[in-house]
This record gives C-alpha cells, sequence and structure tokens, in this order.
C-alpha cells in the first residue's frame, strides 16, 4: 500500500517535467542532428559549460543575489502599503469615494510608463528598482484585498452583530477568514508581478548588478549561450517563487479543503 502511494506522488511530481525534458530533447537533437544553422540556437552543451563556469567564478551568485534582493524588498513595500490601503478601501466607503478614482485611474496607467518618471527621480540605481516593483507588486494586492474584504457576505456580519462581536473580534473572526482566499492571492500575484517587474527594471535601467543585466551583456556580445543560461534562471527562480508562494497559501488556507480538480 505505502508503495503503490510512493508511486503515485512520484508519478504526480513528475508530470511537470514532461514538457521541459521534451523541449529539452527537441532542442539537443535540433542542434546534433543540424536541423537549424542558426547561431542564435547553440547547443546545450555549450549553455551547460556557461551554466558551470557562471556557477564557479560565482557570477552567478552576485547578479541572482542582486535580483532577488530587489524583489524582495520592492516587493514587500508593495504588497504591505498594498494591503494597508486594500483594507482601507475595502473597510471604509468615505475612503473609498476619496481614493477610489485616483487609483482607479492610475491602475490604467502601464507599468512601464512609470520608467521615465522614476529613473529622473531616483535616478538609475536600485532605488529606481525598488520603487517601480513596488509598483508592480502594489496594484494587485490592493485590487483583490478590497474585493476580498468587500465580497464578506452579509449574513456573516449580522451573525457578527447578534453575537455582539467588537470591531477587533469581526475583523479577526469573520472578515479576515472570509476575505483571506482573496488576498492570498493577491498576495501571489505581486510576488509574480514583482519578479517579472525585476527582470524589466534591470532590462531598462541597466545600471548596476542583475540577473537581467547578465542576459543584456550576452546580447550586446552575442553570447547566445549566455542570454540562454539567463532565461533558464530566470525561468527556475519565477517557478521557485510561484511554488513556495502556492505552498504558503495551500497551507494557510488548509481550512477550505480540497479543490475541484481532481487530476
Amino acid at each position: 500500500m505505502a508503495r503503490t502511494i510512493a508511486r503515485v506522488v512520484v508519478s504526480k511530481a513528475l508530470r511537470g517535467w514532461v514538457i521541459p525534458v521534451g523541449l529539452v530533447l527537441v532542442w539537443w537533437l535540433a542542434t546534433r542532428w543540424g536541423w537549424s544553422k542558426s547561431p542564435l540556437l547553440v547547443a546545450p552543451e555549450k549553455v551547460w559549460a556557461t551554466a558551470v563556469d557562471q556557477v564557479v567564478t560565482g557570477k552567478l551568485f552576485s547578479a541572482l543575489g542582486a535580483s532577488l534582493w530587489r524583489d524582495l524588498v520592492g516587493f514587500a513595500i508593495g504588497a504591505g502599503s498594498g494591503l494597508a490601503f486594500g483594507a482601507l478601501l475595502g473597510a471604509s466607503r468615505l475612503a473609498e469615494k476619496l481614493a477610489g478614482p485616483s487609483f482607479h485611474t492610475l491602475k490604467q496607467i502601464s507599468l512601464f510608463a512609470w520608467i521615465p518618471l522614476l529613473s529622473v527621480w531616483f535616478g538609475l540605481g536600485d532605488a529606481a528598482k525598488v520603487a517601480f516593483l513596488s509598483l508592480a507588486a502594489f496594484f494587485p494586492v490592493v485590487l483583490n484585498t478590497f474585493e476580498g474584504i468587500r465580497s464578506v457576505p452579509a449574513d456573516l456580519l449580522e451573525v457578527a452583530r447578534v453575537l455582539k462581536f467588537s470591531g477587533a473580534q469581526t475583523w479577526r473572526k469573520v472578515i479576515l477568514p472570509s476575505a483571506s482566499p482573496a488576498i492570498f492571492a493577491g498576495i501571489h500575484l505581486g510576488l509574480i508581478y514583482a519578479w517579472l517587474a525585476t527582470l524589466a527594471a534591470e532590462y531598462m535601467l541597466v545600471s548596476g548588478q542583475g540577473i537581467a543585466n547578465t542576459m543584456v551583456d550576452g546580447r550586446e556580445h552575442f553570447w547566445m549561450d549566455l542570454v540562454l543560461f539567463g532565461v533558464i534562471v530566470v525561468g527556475f527562480v519565477g517557478f521557485s517563487l510561484n511554488w513556495i508562494a502556492s505552498r504558503i497559501e495551500a497551507r494557510a488556507l488548509a481550512w477550505r479543503g480540497r479543490s475541484v480538480a481532481q487530476f
């Protein structure tokens, strides 16, 4: 019985590797059998050699450490302020009427349209990049927090009034548990958007170290192995952040039970 369960768990865990392994196999065959003569498609072996060099020399850790530092700082600032602002809009009709129209106008502005303004205010260094990442995380967290609080069923609030809950008890026992799925979804999205914005900020504000700056160096020198290595690292980090956020969300919301998905 235990072996059967273990096989099922392993089988499910390996499903996600089918497409990546298949793509690598096609990539290897294309370079091995000469399906493409383009210099843009380098062999997997060359990318692996570049990866080993980046790890041994410590260049990968320096670049990735700088990117992750900006990502986490920007996410913390954006998500923290987004939670506070979203809760204010959700809890107060007056606040929504005063600040809501301005917020809904600002959220329509493309994130990249802020880069010229931020570069003038903060320069091309880490301050501008962190501010850009904060904006990327801020908007989805505000929207989901607002919608989560406003979607709390009126029946639950009525029960809280009947039981004579204080304001703090109502928030702790009724509003936050009911709104937590939407809030966690916003935080999850904010983390993903912050990582994507990290790459955009490093690509467009090229001052300093970062994994995107590594890819820019590869592009400028036409080192496609370095560019492809950067793409793989970016994808792996994005997958890891998404996996961590999903595990935290699943543990925090375990009381909801299983989803409707069965396969």
